[in-house]
């Protein structure tokens, strides 16, 4: 059984997903819904990118496959422009994205599907 997600911090810490498949965002909402963190979601690129332009997450939850591009495209342009932004990189058909996509600068890579305790210690190792 996973521990329960529990971040070392005294105020709330924001973490914003981009995906746009809504059950994925569903799971993600439900697994990561609590106290010490505060949740925002947009499903493209260009909805991430204004996103990025008014607030800076602590953590990105970034999909490579998406409507309007791919997340490895855009995850260089993150790093770049947002460095303090944590980037947990998301595929599920690419798995040979993990390679590019750490060393494009993801911070982490979770392969679909993932399990709830893979998804809590890349979100914990990434807010402590």
């Amino acid at each position: 059984m996973a521990e329960p997600l529990t971040v070392n911090t005294s105020t709330k810490k924001k973490i914003l997903i981009v995906e746009d498949e809504g059950e994925i965002c569903l799971v993600l909402n439900i697994l990561l819904n609590g106290e010490e963190l505060e949740l925002d979601h947009v499903n493209n690129i260009l909805d991430a990118d204004e996103y990025l332009k008014k607030v800076q997450p602590d953590v990105m939850i970034l999909d490579n496959r998406l409507p309007d591009g791919f997340g490895i495209d855009f995850l260089s342009y993150v790093k770049k422009h947002y460095p303090s932004t944590r980037v947990i990189m998301m595929s599920g058909v690419d798995a040979e994205v993990r390679d590019v996509a750490l060393e494009s600068g993801a911070d982490w890579f979770l392969e679909k599907p993932f399990n709830r305790e893979e998804l809590y210690r890349s979100v914990r190792t990434l807010l402590n």
